[in-house]
């Protein structure tokens, strides 16, 4: 399934793409997507719903993040192969676990913010994670039964922030806008093989990134388990697996962001996004 949010910000309302594609409103069956709504037994039933019975939204309205409710998201850093070498980086021996505010999170083709003295924003496409039911210490063997389901992420950093001064990597990555979710949250059933997935990244037309998540130094499984051991999983948890080669900052000359740039991002069987770039007053 395809389950996406709909409507003005603050306002969304839960939604599924039906078989041709068309959006159809699902606030009668369930509140939003966070919670215990994002469970096995909620999920199914929904999967069992005659979708063409659901009232048909017209239009073209603005989709907003697919999970109403991020408790925590987090970041996986150097998780590919190519791009730990690409920055010349040693290959980790663990997963390099960093968080992003959850108010940075945004839609699937909302404006991304350029604020005033962030002149380093790189963009990094990624398959995020959703949690769907608690984890806490969960073996690898037993970690994808709690995924919900997979989105687009696009790691928004400030690269200044990250990489200058102290190195916070948590203001460099959680600015307002910094973490758009989606188009949809497609359920785990339909991605049987999350290691098996194309990622791409356009910046105004020109092809930045191309990868696979089988270049994964830590695959999905592997990442929820490790972390479950450090903190309690919850329903609405995001995690976002880290990005392949191509980033702004390991290019030669250097690529950044800057007002009127288009970013495409895609993940095979995820949808797009489509971002522009906007200087925030």
């Amino acid at each position: 399934m395809k389950l996406l949010r709909f409507g003005a910000v603050g306002q969304e309302k839960p939604g599924i793409l039906d078989a041709s594609g068309a959006i159809r409103d699902l606030s009668g069956v369930v509140a939003d997507f966070a919670g215990t709504a994002l469970g096995r037994e909620s999920l199914d039933r929904i999967k069992r719903l005659n979708l063409a019975a659901l009232p048909l939204v017209k239009g073209a309205p603005r989709l907003g993040p697919p999970v109403g409710v991020v408790p925590k998201f987090l970041g996986i850093g150097l998780n590919y192969r190519d791009h730990a070498e690409e920055t010349g980086m040693p290959i980790p021996e663990v997963p390099i676990v960093f968080a992003k505010a959850s108010s940075c999170v945004s839609g699937p083709n909302d404006p991304v913010l350029a604020p005033p003295g962030f002149d380093r924003m790189d963009f990094e496409v990624e398959l995020a994670v959703v949690i769907g039911t608690r984890a806490k210490n969960v073996a690898e063997a037993d970690a994808l039964d709690h995924v919900a389901g997979y989105a687009i992420c696009n790691d928004i950093s400030e690269r200044s922030l990250q990489k200058g001064g102290p190195g916070e990597w948590i203001k460099a990555k959680s600015h307002d806008s910094f973490g758009p979710l989606g188009p949809f949250l497609v359920t785990a059933d339909e991605i049987p093989d999350p290691q098996k997935l194309d990622l791409a990244l356009d910046l105004n037309g020109a092809r930045m990134q191309t990868g696979s998540t089988a270049t994964m130094i830590f695959g999905v499984a592997a990442l929820v388990s490790y972390i479950s051991k450090y903190m309690t999983l919850v329903p609405g948890d995001v995690i976002t697996t880290g990005t392949p080669p191509g980033v702004g900052m390991a290019r030669n000359p250097r690529v950044f962001l800057k007002p009127g740039d288009e970013i495409r991002a895609s993940i095979s069987g995820l949808g797009e996004q489509r971002l522009k770039v906007v200087a925030e007053a």
